[in-house]
């Protein structure tokens, strides 16, 4: 007999994202609800690539069985802010890690960072990539602080922090 990984409506859920995709003209496959992209996860359908820095990955939180791709990089400069700039090795560790075809589940704090990496990957050859809608933390509430209006905090996902 033998055992699948996949969730039984992972096609199902694949379908609808990519649905998703070409309703909103994405330029990646599509996209996900972090209920969904846990689904596949779980399930083995799909592995999520967290492109949040290292710094929200460990303190802020981040998904059990996440991989770490930074899509920006922050460094502290001399007058104490901090400086992002885009980090130049993003898709060469996609690639180290992952085939061009590998269905893939980026997540970043509100999904803008995970969009923009998801464009710039399909570019590269990527041709199984989703956003995860909504992002870790989603977006700001009418107070300004997030994790109170979306992500996947909020759905009380599965969540560690370091």
């Amino acid at each position: 007999m033998t055992t699948t990984l996949h969730p039984p409506n992972a096609a199902a859920i694949f379908e609808k994202a990519r649905n998703f995709g070409v309703e909103n003209d994405l330029a990646y496959a599509g996209a996900v609800t972090p209920e969904q992209a846990w689904e596949l996860a779980r399930g083995g359908a799909a592995r999520i690539i967290d492109v949040r820095s290292r710094f929200e990955f460990e303190f802020v939180g981040s998904v059990p069985g996440s991989q770490l791709i930074e899509w920006r990089t922050y460094e502290g400069n001399a007058d104490g802010g901090v400086t992002s700039r885009p980090n130049p090795a993003f898709l060469e560790q996609l690639r180290l890690l992952h085939e061009l075809d590998t269905p893939l589940l980026l997540l970043c704090r509100s999904a803008v960072r995970s969009h923009n990496a998801a464009i710039a990957a399909t570019r590269a050859g990527f041709s199984n990539l989703y956003n995860i809608l909504e992002g870790f933390e989603g977006d700001k509430d009418a107070t300004g602080r997030r994790g109170h209006a979306g992500g996947w905090r909020k759905a009380n996902l599965p969540w560690t922090q370091g």
